[in-house]
Order: C-alpha cells, then structure tokens, then sequence
C-alpha cells in the first residue's frame, strides 16, 4: 500500500518536502503578508497627511482671503493633496492586490478592486500612475514662472505616459490570449 500525501482541511493535498518546503512557503506568506500591512500603513499615513496638508492649507488660505496668490496657493495645494491621495490609494490597491494574490480573497471591497491575477494588478497601478504624472504636471504648471523647462519636462513625462500606454496595450492583449 503506498502513502497518500498529507491534505489540507479543505481536502486537497499539501505540498510538503523532506527539507521542509511547507515551512518556506509558510514564511514567505508571512513575508508577504508583513508586505500587505506596510503597504496599508504607508497608505494610511499618506491618507492622514493629506488631511492635515488640506486642513493647513485651508486655514492659511481662509487667514489670507482677499489677498493676491492666495486663490493661486489653494489651487496649487489642492493639485498636490490630489498627487498625494494617488499615491496612497495606489499603495492601498497594492496592499489589496498582494492581499488577494498571496494570502487570500479581501472582502468588503468594491467590484472594480478585486484583483484576479498579477497583471490585473499591474493595469490597475498603471492607470493610477498615468493620473499621478498627469495631476503632478499640472502642479508644476501652475507654479511654472517662466521658460523652456516646463516644455522639456511635459515632454519627459508624455514619453513616460506614451510607454506605460503602450505596455498597457499590450499587457491586455496578453490577457486576452490567455483566457479566451
């Protein structure tokens, strides 16, 4: 009679080795998982600054009504709060992604944030990456003086978005290959 390998509690069996696999893959899901809570830290952190910078910046703004740049710093620190919130709630689906990916399924969360699959991961960050470099021109614009500068570094950045447009494309070209 031959021995059947262990099986989980859900029945399906487990992967174990003589050098102790089972034990690797346990760690790097902890790995992963310590992953998943900086990132939800990060993300949170940057959530609470962004609130503070708003709140800062509407008080300084409501001390100094009427006066001239006042309307044009508001502006100015609203564009940047946007850039700031991007990036923390680009580390929040990172956090979800790997979350998904690695440990198990997030519930409570909207349709559109449930992750299938690395690449749904990537196409979701590069979305929010594209409106990051979009909305951060669009600060710099604003505190733009004069000069070239600004013309090279809208340039630089379309070079950027066009590139990440592009392995989008062809990142869901691949996907639709894969499942038909």
């Amino acid at each position: 009679m031959q021995a059947r390998p262990p099986t989980s509690s859900s029945g399906t069996p487990e992967l174990t080795s003589p050098r102790g696999g089972s034990r690797f893959f346990g760690f790097t899901r902890l790995i992963v998982e310590l992953g998943v809570l900086s990132s939800a830290a990060f993300s949170l952190s940057l959530f609470v600054a962004a609130i503070a910078q708003a709140y800062t910046a509407i008080r300084h703004a409501l001390e100094h009504l009427g006066e001239e740049g006042t309307a044009k710093h508001l502006m100015i620190a609203a564009v940047e709060q946007a850039d700031l919130l991007l990036v923390a709630m680009a580390l929040l689906i990172i956090s979800f992604g790997m979350q998904a990916l690695f440990v198990g399924r997030v519930a409570n969360v909207p349709a559109w944030l449930h992750i299938r699959s690395f690449d749904d991961l990537k196409q979701k960050l590069l979305g929010i990456v594209v409106v990051a470099l979009a909305v951060n021109f669009f600060s710099v614009a604003l505190e733009w003086k004069g000069g070239d500068e600004i013309l090279v570094y809208g340039l630089a950045l379309a070079a950027v978005m066009a590139a990440i447009g592009g392995y989008s494309v062809i990142l869901s070209r691949q996907g639709v290959s894969e499942h038909p």
